[in-house]
């Protein structure tokens, strides 16, 4: 475990934290430390996970996963997030599933430059994306107005909103306890 704020170990735990720590398991059977940094209050850790699996792993997002992925880690670098890029980047590439997209898609992502790589709804997406985590009080209906316009439906734009907001409010909790990847095993997927 590794975060600058104090994380209760499972054996520690009382009944709620114990209940929490099971519904913020992943597929690996294990507890990232995004998540542990909130066994002081395991209320937070269950309705972190509750907003977690509803923006990400629903099934009734349409985004396909690996953009949905993508957009996560494009935010994620933006706010300098190297947890977080860790580990949607490596999510995004198992559901890429393509080395030579996957390589060239970071390399566009880390030059802040996605316009090399994406085009029409994609790219509206992710130029959404830069300015609701760079400068969201300038957002208005014009912005609105490009998803619209790159054949983007409501429930898309929901759908990648909610992402965009998600992965600000979770980068911003990482940084601001000094969250790492010490202990976790990076990356939602099992190989």
């Amino acid at each position: 475990m590794s975060a600058w704020i104090k994380m209760i170990k499972d054996e520690d735990a009382d009944e709620e934290l114990k209940l929490a720590l099971d519904i913020a398991k992943t597929p690996h059977k294990t507890v990232d430390n995004v998540l542990r940094v909130h066994s002081l209050r395991p209320s937070t850790m269950k309705g972190h996970m509750a907003l977690y699996k509803s923006v990400l792993h629903d099934k009734k997002n349409t985004i396909p996963e690996w953009f949905q992925e993508t957009i996560s880690s494009y935010v994620s670098i933006i706010n300098n997030c190297s947890y977080s890029f860790d580990n949607h980047w490596k999510n995004a590439c198992y559901l890429i599933n393509n080395k030579e997209k996957s390589d060239k898609i970071k390399i566009a992502l880390s030059k802040k430059d996605p316009k090399q790589v994406f085009k029409g709804k994609e790219l509206a997406l992710l130029n959404y994306a830069e300015k609701l985590t760079l400068n969201p009080g300038k957002i208005n209906k014009s912005d609105f107005d490009k998803l619209k316009d790159a054949n983007i439906n409501d429930g898309e734009i929901l759908e990648a909103n909610q992402i965009i907001c998600y992965f600000n409010y979770v980068n911003r909790s990482i940084n601001g306890l000094g969250v790492t990847t010490k202990g976790d095993i990076v990356g939602y997927y099992k190989n």
